[in-house]
């Protein structure tokens, strides 16, 4: 939040699930977001206009600001340094794992990089619709996989017939437990779903971009479906009570993909607002003293599949402080604490590094 940190996604899937596909996908309609990928993979690397296939090492500019390079595991702290310096502008990074990797594993050293310049932005795991019966049986990893994940994309959807595809849905939704699941076709995930999208400067969104001319609308779904997704906005004049928003958090709802965005915390502590930031079960907040003269609001979205709008508004109205006899107490933001990093010089006292995530 108020540090722009850098999400950076893991994006797994067994070979043939379309993960290249859904990764090109996003290049294209980037529409001003500039993304790095990072591709462990070795062999032919399926990005579009990457030339370097099998050159570890190499990095190559997309020609639309995104920036794409073959790394080893061994490196991925060394190449997160390189695309987070300030002069590559990156909006967010992917990470797209060999069809035979470990996804906790590159999880894990995500999660454990000393790198202040980045976040984590959660786990995507791609399944083939089509194959994913034979895919368990040859890959009994496919569960734990699915288990790990923040989103499942259940991809080629369009090659199954809609009983075989609610069979396939529901028994990755059983394996993959709370993670959000949405179904798509050739990989057309809406990157908003992933990340925040920028509109480049002088651009009105929505009107068509170079990408738009060159590989077509991307938000035209006649022939390739877009996963579907629903995302919820909440204002609240009213401080949350720490407590009960962490249990709230604490206890979201399966399908509840990210939420993102400020939240007052009133008397809990009046000098700081507190940026949001979850994907997944990883939570992280990022105090901040309020803009001077800015109204003191809690502005969240959440986004998700499946998700029930009303009941997540009652859930979270009764967050809201209700008069002075219900006012936080002196220990009431320690729950919130633990999920901030580095906070010795805005609250204080330094808690040490908290991922928000354990695996």
């Amino acid at each position: 939040m108020g540090r722009q940190q850098i999400p950076v996604v893991v994006l797994s899937g067994f070979l043939g699930s379309g993960k290249t596909t859904l990764l090109n996908h996003l290049l294209r309609s980037a529409r001003g977001t500039r993304i790095g990928v990072m591709v462990n993979d070795f062999g032919d690397i399926g990005i579009d206009a990457m030339t370097v296939a099998g050159q570890v090492g190499s990095t190559v500019s997309l020609g639309n600001g995104c920036l794409c390079c073959a790394v080893d595991v061994s490196e991925l702290d060394e190449y997160l340094d390189v695309l987070t310096r300030p002069e590559m502008r990156l909006d967010v990074i992917v990470i797209e794992a060999s069809g035979l990797a470990e996804p906790q594993e590159l999880v894990r050293m995500v999660l454990a990089s000393d790198n202040e310049r980045i976040v984590y932005g959660g786990l995507v795991q791609v399944v083939d619709a089509a194959e994913f019966t034979r895919t368990r049986a040859r890959h009994p990893a496919t569960d734990r996989h699915l288990a790990l994940a923040d989103l499942v994309v259940v991809n080629k959807a369009d090659r199954v017939a809609e009983r075989e595809l609610d069979a396939v849905h529901e028994a990755v939704t059983r394996l993959a437990g709370p993670a959000a699941v949405v179904r798509t076709a050739h990989g057309r995930v809406d990157p908003e779903l992933l990340f925040e999208r920028v509109v480049p400067e002088g651009e009105i969104e929505g009107q068509m971009s170079i990408e738009d001319l060159l590989y077509g609308d991307p938000d035209d779904a006649h022939d390739h479906p877009h996963a579907s997704y629903e995302t919820l906005s909440l204002a609240s004049g009213t401080a949350l009570h720490p407590r009960r928003l962490m249990t709230f958090l604490d206890s979201r709802p399966e399908g509840l993909y990210r939420i993102k965005g400020w939240v007052d915390f009133g008397d809990a502590d009046p000098a700081n607002r507190y940026g949001v930031h979850a994907v997944g079960r990883f939570l992280r907040f990022y105090p901040e003293p309020w803009p001077t003269g800015e109204e003191r609001l809690t502005q969240l979205v959440l986004i998700g599949s499946g998700i029930d709008g009303d009941a997540l508004r009652e859930e979270l109205d009764a967050c809201r402080v209700n008069g002075p006899q219900d006012a936080p107490d002196e220990h009431s933001m320690w729950g919130v604490l633990r999920y901030v990093q580095e906070i010795g010089q805005e609250i204080g006292q330094d808690t040490g590094p908290e991922t928000g995530f354990a695996l």
